[in-house]
């Protein structure tokens, strides 16, 4: 348990919070982050139990409710009726911004349509820490999120991806990462591209070459979790070429 001393903020009620949160190293939230859920009275999450661990590292006692892909049809009329009531409310993900690849854009569309204001307290973000550790031109980017789970589906996405002029970024399964490269193998056999895994955490990587470099490297090897794919651009790598 770490006890920190929280800086004063201000929490109007009726107001959402959208609160970023570790995606690995626990150490990784901000003083004002832990403030806003030390102040809350409802703390929405994916999975409880995942945000207890970091509540309980940091001494915080907050009331916590689900909000996922699975109930937000039902909890995202929950949370409207909280605000309207004044209540201080913070929504998180697991890992993360809220909202990016998560159930939160359903709420923040109905905050809108509702005339309901919200706001963020910034942090973590894998896909912008995975552009910067792939060495990849950041002049211009583009986040894809996740790949289609089907092969045929997956391979019509990334085909239409390696066309992009900027970086581009790919949320991938630990399960289906050697599949994917498979296909980017076939695709586009000289493109550079950049695996990141584990990041900010103890065994944090970040491999770099050809999807084929990258196939053999990572074949056979016991990975977990979800990793981020970074695509060179389809300009820097034509540039480099001439």
């Amino acid at each position: 348990m770490t006890t920190v001393n929280l800086p004063e903020i201000e929490f109007p009620a009726g107001l959402c919070h959208f609160v970023a949160t570790p995606i690995g190293n626990l150490g990784d939230i901000s003083l004002r982050a832990l403030a806003v859920l030390a102040a809350a009275d409802v703390v929405y999450c994916e999975d409880t139990r995942h945000t207890r661990r970091l509540l309980n590292r940091y001494d915080l006692k907050c009331y916590l409710m689900s909000y996922h892909d699975h109930n937000k049809l039902k909890a995202v009329p929950q949370i409207v009726e909280r605000l309207r009531a004044g209540e201080k409310v913070v929504v998180v993900s697991d890992a993360g911004m809220p909202c990016i690849s998560g159930p939160g854009f359903t709420l923040a569309r109905r905050l809108l349509e509702e005339d309901l204001p919200w706001t963020v307290i910034p942090g973590p973000s894998s896909t912008l820490s995975a552009l910067v550790l792939s060495g990849f031109s950041p002049d211009r980017f583009l986040f894809l999120g996740y790949l289609p789970r089907k092969k045929g589906k997956r391979a019509t996405f990334l085909t239409e991806a390696l066309k992009e002029p900027g970086t581009v970024l790919l949320l991938e399964s630990c399960h289906r990462i050697t599949s994917t490269l498979e296909i980017l193998a076939e695709l586009a056999p000289h493109r550079i591209m950049a695996v990141a895994r584990e990041i900010t955490k103890l065994h944090e990587e970040t491999l770099r070459g050809t999807a084929a470099e990258l196939l053999k490297v990572m074949t056979g090897r016991r990975l977990k979790g979800e990793l981020v794919l970074v695509l060179q651009g389809q300009k820097k790598a034509r540039d480099l070429e001439e």
